[in-house]
């Protein structure tokens, strides 16, 4: 069973890498270097809601996106103008419409001639906005050609996708009245969301530590019982110790990196629905495991250590066996319903639960350890989110968290909140490898901390917590800097997070034992020898 889990932690660890670890809240504003800009033809593409009423009754909200060209969009609904939608005749508005324009807004087939032609002859005609629709299901971004010179545009145009374009149009051909008011609102500065998934970060890097930290002092207190009594299962107790936690090298630390690297291109090459479903399984699997475990630790010690032997799966405790209906049940009915719109919180309870049991089982043995490890990490993000843009045309990392092309909405190996006060809607979410790798080290300085017998201001573990939460806090501020763009979070949570650690073990003297021994000295006990039989 231990090997069970010692195997599906390190699976689980290496898909948390690969599975994308940036902080995301979705793309409003669209910065791209790559298409042209020109004076007066140089806005940033945003995305536009398009509220819709038909005969007077509110309708289906449509999302477009604003072109390079013409005025900016009001960013309040309240201030946003209720103007009726016409349809262009003829209908690629490529010449003069022959239906008079008073201040409407109005619909147009791409094609035939270049956007800014076509918003030109609207203004002309009379229209307050143009709408233009595409001739496929995407949301093209509207530029200036190079050789355009009438660019001087003072309506605003933005492009609808094929199938709200034809929507709209079908209802302008029965004679309905439409009306439409454009807008394009902005993030909050803060959303809620961002806080409860900082809360929930940090107090899983807690709880993991402190679990870490007394399994570490239980054992240890129980080795120099076991020394000073001379007892023999001593040699017993040391195996069966470490037959449940896994001490990684400095070498598995960079192999880590290197076979995640390896998956996130699989991930994104083979990136469909039946790949996600593969992922699901996978962590349902974990899930069910990190759930089970959670919970046999929170009930009665005693309780956990009546065992069963079963088949294939060795001894096995009649509380796990109990608990385990339970656990597999709730994976399975999140895995049915992970659609509907409050998944999420099934998610981030089998999230955190994993996260939890695999920072109990995996564990650094010493800062050298830790330190490669993050740094490892550390340019894993930055590679994958920022300079694989070079080489794939568009972020890795991001496609893949995002689950581009799979028909999901991401994968499932990252905790996830809605943005409960943004017009935007859409999630907040933190992959588990922003949690799970700075959380190996923040448990180690617990560890160190509880076997030194350190108070927490003359400790290690209290100055690592207050740095990985001050990382992810920049990474959040970073994040609605950027518009929404998503960031690689351990680009801030390592510098602060590791170089608080250095520091501070410079600074008192315990570097050099914290990057080899990894635990405080300790006297060997008194051993009690046995009176010869």
């Amino acid at each position: 069973m231990n090997v069970f889990k010692r195997l599906l932690c390190s699976v689980i660890v290496i898909l948390a890498l690969s599975g994308g670890s940036p902080v995301l809240a979705g793309d409003i504003v669209h910065q791209d270097d790559v298409a042209p800009k020109k004076p007066g033809c140089d806005n940033n593409f945003v995305l536009v809601k398009i509220r819709i009423w038909v005969d007077g009754t509110e309708e289906n909200e449509f999302v477009g996106v604003g072109a390079r060209f013409g005025p900016t969009l009001e960013s309040k609904k309240k201030r946003a103008n209720q103007t009726r939608l016409a349809l262009a005749d003829p209908p690629d508005c490529c010449s003069k419409p022959k239906n008079k324009l008073t201040g409407e807004v109005i619909l147009v087939h791409r094609g035939n001639c270049s956007f800014t032609a076509k918003a030109n002859v609207a203004e002309a005609a009379g229209a307050s906005a143009i709408l233009i629709i595409n001739n496929g299901t995407e949301l093209l971004k509207m530029v200036c050609e190079a050789n355009e010179t009438d660019i001087d545009i003072d309506i605003p145009a933005v492009m609808l996708p094929q199938d709200a374009g034809t929507s709209l149009e079908e209802t302008l051909k029965n004679n309905s009245a439409v009306s439409v008011q454009l807008y394009s609102p902005q993030r909050p500065l803060v959303d809620v969301a961002e806080v409860f998934l900082w809360i929930m970060a940090v107090g899983t890097i807690l709880c993991a530590s402190y679990w870490s930290a007394w399994s570490a002092r239980e054992a240890a207190i129980e080795q120099d019982k076991l020394l000073t009594d001379a007892s023999d299962e001593y040699l017993s107790m040391e195996t069966t110790h470490s037959g449940g936690v896994v001490d990684i090298s400095t070498t598995s630390a960079i192999l880590f990196v290197v076979i995640a690297s390896c998956f996130l291109v699989m991930l994104y090459k083979l990136m469909s629905l039946w790949f996600i479903e593969i992922l699901v399984v996978l962590f349902c699997i974990g899930g069910i495991e990190g759930l089970q475990t959670c919970l046999v630790a929170l009930w009665f010690q005693q309780a956990g250590e009546s065992f069963v032997k079963v088949p294939f799966l060795g001894a096995v405790s009649h509380l796990t066996l109990g608990v385990s209906p339970f656990c597999i049940a709730f994976a399975v009915v999140w895995a049915v319903f992970r659609r509907v719109s409050y998944a999420w919180i099934g998610q981030d309870i089998l999230g955190i639960a994993l996260i939890i049991t695999v920072l109990q089982i995996i564990r650094v043995p010493n800062l050298k350890v830790g330190t490669v490890l993050l740094s490892c990490a550390f340019l894993y993000d930055i590679f994958w989110v920022f300079v694989s843009k070079w080489w794939f045309h568009e972020s890795v990392m991001i496609v893949v968290a995002r689950g581009d092309g799979s028909g999901e909405d991401g994968i499932p190996m990252l905790l996830k909140i809605p943005r409960m006060f943004d017009p935007w809607g859409g999630y907040s979410i933190i992959g588990f490898g922003d949690i799970i790798l700075p959380g190996l080290v923040v448990a180690f300085s617990l560890r160190y901390d509880w076997l030194s017998k350190k108070n927490l201001r003359a400790g290690y573990f209290m100055w690592a917590m207050i740095a990985y939460g001050l990382g992810l806090l920049i990474t959040y501020v970073a994040l609605n800097l950027m518009d929404g763009h998503g960031q690689p979070a351990l680009l801030y949570i390592v510098p602060f997070t590791l170089g608080t650690f250095l520091a501070l073990g410079k600074k008192r003297g315990d570097l050099e034992n914290l990057w080899t021994r990894g635990e405080p000295y300790r006297p060997c006990p008194h051993i009690r020898l046995r009176p010869s039989e």
